[in-house]
């Protein structure tokens, strides 16, 4: 797949030039005249989607822990609620919650720009969705150049700014290709080469949706990132790079194992046809007609012991997800385990005899919401476990290695300091 370069004047033209015929791009590109642009340290962010923080200590994770043996490991990373995928990435690189960078759900309705889905790229393209100044942005904006595979919110001209490598989402790119661009950008000239890359990688997530976090599909799954990770460190290693680029690992969220004997039918309780179920589990988004909110909240309050429904202004303030035009104003919540379907959806599973899987997006205090955090380099302590951080502070630690001044975050450096050597 081509990859977008966003250079400008002569530096284009040279670095199209010599990267033809020598395969490598050497010139400088746009913020490389800084005097500490090619002595700061670089960053390396790597996410695991769905990569539960206790999956580190399974077999199938040894290089994690090597790399957490040398450098810092959290007991669990907390994720914003709710706690899924966009929502989530894009808050550990901006360092807001979800009611501040407004991609609220995985599916989100807004008056003036429709729906936003997963699946819709040219959704995510349009920069009005994402609210906030991702790390990449600040890095190009203070004249050091970024690079990205796959991160949520990088395909946007967020602020009218891209990182200067970039590429539409392909789900199916091999690991080996995400390596190799991982590692020629490392290997750039001092200077010309990226500060900051974001990577990700979806493979532990797509295993624990279907077949639960204590599946050996998932360990399986476990292995293959582990390996691509142990391959990206190497890789580091023979560039002479290690004293030199902070390697991150995280995870956007942890799994809970879901069954078919715990469903919540939301139709049991409301006709479906009287409201836009904007997303639908664990966290229902509820969209009533004009004037119908209450009646709604009084169809679903109390009606099942295991779902929690809140107008919007009373969701539990420890969310921080009240204050979006995007939250919806029913937001139903089930209980850690349980599912809310409808019932077309229902007896979808069972022709295909659908037992168990896995989901998150539940509270995100949860244990089993926990999610990765490992982190090892120039910068870092060695040798150290930390106790519970939240996702927000990443986005100011990564401004502090990158030697960069933050955006506005509800994150705080001084929160994870003890990950700093």
């Amino acid at each position: 797949m081509a990859f977008r370069v966003r250079l400008f004047g002569r530096a284009a033209a040279c670095v199209a030039l010599i990267a033809l015929i020598t395969g490598v791009a050497s010139c400088r590109l746009p913020g490389a005249d800084r005097p500490d642009a090619a002595a700061a340290p670089r960053v390396l962010l790597i996410s695991l989607d769905g990569f539960r923080w206790d999956y580190l200590d399974r077999p199938e994770a040894a290089n994690l822990r090597a790399l957490a043996a040398r450098g810092v490991r959290a007991q669990r990373l907390i994720p914003v609620f709710p706690s899924k995928t966009f929502p989530n990435h894009y808050s550990i690189v901006t360092g807001l919650t979800a009611e501040e960078h407004g991609i609220v759900a995985n599916a989100i309705r807004d008056p003036e720009l429709g729906l936003f889905t997963l699946r819709d790229t040219l959704a995510q393209a349009e920069s009005r969705w994402w609210g906030g100044e991702p790390i990449w942005v600040t890095a190009e904006l203070q004249g050091r150049a970024a690079a990205s595979v796959s991160w949520p919110g990088s395909e946007a001209a967020i602020k009218g700014v891209r990182p200067t490598w970039w590429a539409r989402y392909w789900h199916d790119e091999p690991h080996d290709v995400k390596v190799r661009k991982i590692l020629n950008w490392l290997a750039l000239p001092e200077g010309a080469g990226p500060a900051i890359i974001t990577a990700y990688f979806h493979d532990v997530d797509g295993a624990g949706h279907s077949f639960g976090p204590d599946a050996p599909e998932t360990n399986r799954a476990i292995a293959m990132v582990d390996r691509s990770v142990g391959a990206i460190v190497a890789g580091i290693a023979e560039l002479g790079l290690t004293d030199i680029v902070n390697v991150i690992v995280v995870s956007d969220h942890g799994m809970a194992a879901t069954s078919a004997d715990r469903v919540i039918v939301l139709d049991d309780f409301l006709d479906l046809n009287s409201v836009e179920i904007v997303d639908w589990t664990p966290v229902a988004a509820i969209a009533p007609r004009p004037g119908d909110a209450e009646r709604v909240y009084q169809a679903l309050h109390g009606k099942h012991p295991r779902l929690q429904v809140y107008r919007k202004g009373e969701v539990p303030a420890r969310w921080h997800f009240n204050a979006h035009p995007r939250i919806t104003e029913i937001v139903a919540v089930a209980d850690e385990g349980w599912t809310i379907a409808s019932r077309a959806t229902v007896a979808r599973w069972r022709e295909r005899d659908w037992t168990h899987g896995g989901t998150h997006g539940y509270d995100p205090d949860l244990v089993s919401m926990g999610a990765l955090f490992v982190a090892a380099g120039p910068d870092i302590a060695q040798g150290r476990l930390v106790r519970p951080l939240r996702n927000v502070h990443i986005y100011p630690l990564m401004a502090h290695l990158l030697r960069l001044t933050p955006a506005r975050t509800s994150g705080s450096l001084d929160s994870v300091r003890a990950v700093l050597r």
